[in-house]
């Protein structure tokens, strides 16, 4: 029998930013619903993207020291040859994810939102229905939250399947393969082929591009790819993949030549797209902007009361953009008015927007790479820009780690005129944790002043931020 239900909030997807949306709403007082049809609270992200994987690069972080102490021994410590037992990694994984899914689960009910777990499908804007275990929900709503991510991209001449996988399959295997062919040199790739190699897996890359993580400027990818050269990780750049059968990948290479590639798996991560497929969109009647869902700056689709958060609004895919704008989009539902930011409250809710000054990207390869606001390829030709940059290897706290002699560094962008910071980037061991003090200093206006200023704490990594500022106003200390 088919049930009916209405709400104020209906929010389809439970990840990063779904599952905020949700919490806030329940907070501000708002009856909310939250569908979702994965086995897991927390969408992609914390079930098959950004937590797993950084649990595997940990587990493989951690085996490489290992084995560099019995290779020879390293800073004085010796040990025996290491093993690792994959399933037993994943387990430990997988024990994550779940604590972190009874968390989500946890703060839903205390935020009092209604989750039904299946699949729904829209008949229009506002209504519904939900295929669950016990039968069909119809669901009508007042207001409607798009929240329903992205997945990996499947090339037609390698379909996901059998010994060709995503990064989703790539951090449930029972084993280490021995020799794994990554097809894409971007960050998701290059992550898992990375803490694949440290675990004694024979990666070779296969990338279009002329370099790895075309995206970013050469200079934070150089010390990645030197990492990877030193590291046995065979780069083929320029060079295009084929069709994979009997154990090898079909590629040609940059000049044109054919080569076969053996492989135990071929994990390919070309790029993610929104999930627009199979839930009804086409009957909502929203506006799109190419394969997203077109939304203004308050996060509202063309349809009254329609919003959509998250990757499929498009670019930056990142988790926390999605949380973020679930934040705003339950405000200004809510009738909130208060500004993010520390910026002065609106006359009204409607003016309360998605306006963030920067979103800090951060690629977990070895070394990290972190990216925020303005970087050198933005600013090519100005004259009126300042560039500064520090090396970790004048930093105490780097050397003492280890960190400071892969060529890492920290660079700051500035104004001539004002010294208002422009953008910041580093590249090293650790500088992921970084990356919320460049994100803060730029969404506060910051000058380089205001960062010379702060007293940093030593001896850490984030005194090189300090020093790059320091270099940019022409008076660093340690250099």
């Amino acid at each position: 029998m088919t049930q009916s239900l209405t709400t104020k909030v209906l929010i389809i997807g439970a990840g990063t930013g779904g599952y905020v949306a949700a919490i806030r709403c329940g907070q501000l007082g708002l009856e909310t619903v939250l569908v979702d049809a994965s086995d897991g609270l927390g969408g992609t992200c914390l079930n098959v993207g950004c937590i797993p994987s950084k649990a595997i690069i940990h587990a493989a972080n951690k085996f490489e020291t290992v084995a560099k102490a019995a290779n020879g021994g390293t800073l004085g410590i010796t040990a025996s040859k290491p093993s690792v037992d994959l399933k037993q990694t994943v387990e430990w994984k997988n024990g994550i994810v779940k604590k972190l899914n009874a968390g989500v689960a946890g703060l839903l009910k205390k935020a009092k939102v209604k989750v039904i777990k299946g699949w729904a499908t829209f008949s229009d804007a506002k209504t519904c229905t939900v295929k669950t275990d016990d039968g069909e929900i119809v669901i009508s709503a007042e207001h409607v939250i798009l929240a329903t991510g992205s997945e990996p991209v499947e090339l037609p001449f390698l379909p996901f399947g059998g010994d060709v996988i995503s990064s989703t399959e790539a951090l449930s295997l029972d084993k280490v393969p021995g020799r794994l062919v990554v097809v894409g040199g971007g960050y998701i790739g290059l992550e898992l082929g990375i803490a694949y190699r440290k675990l004694g897996a024979e990666v070779t890359v296969v990338e279009m591009a002329e370099r790895i993580l075309p995206l970013y400027d050469k200079a934070l990818t150089d010390p990645v790819a030197k990492w990877m050269e030193a590291h046995g990780v065979k780069l083929m750049l320029g060079a295009k993949a084929g069709g994979f059968e009997k154990g090898a990948l079909n590629v040609t290479d940059k000049d044109g030549q054919a080569v076969k590639l053996k492989a135990d798996k071929v994990l390919v991560t070309v790029g993610r797209r929104p999930r627009t497929q199979g839930w009804g969109l086409e009957n909502m009647g929203v506006a799109m902007a190419g394969p997203f869902v077109k939304i203004d700056d308050r996060c509202a689709t063309s349809m009254k009361n329609v919003w959509a958060i998250g990757d499929l609004t498009g670019e930056p895919m990142l988790a926390h953009k999605g949380s973020a704008q679930g934040e705003v989009v339950a405000e200004i539902i809510a009738g909130r008015a208060q500004a993010a930011s520390g910026r002065a409250a609106s006359d009204s809710a409607k003016e309360r927007k998605f306006d963030p000054v920067t979103i800090a990207a951060v690629c977990f390869t070895e070394p990290e790479i972190v990216s925020a606001g303005l970087g050198p390829n933005d600013v090519e030709g100005r004259d009126d820009v300042i560039q500064a940059v520090f090396p970790l290897m004048a930093i105490g706290r780097a050397l003492a780690i280890e960190a400071g002699d892969d060529g890492g560094f920290v660079r700051v962008l500035a104004s001539k005129t004002d010294h208002r910071l422009l953008g910041v980037q580093a590249v090293g061991q650790h500088v992921s944790e970084l990356s919320n003090s460049f994100a803060q200093m730029l969404e506060m206006g910051a000058v380089l002043e205001d960062v010379a200023g702060v007293i940093h704490v030593h001896p850490t990594l984030g005194e090189a931020f300090h020093e790059a500022s320091l270099r940019a106003l022409g008076h660093a200390i340690h250099i």
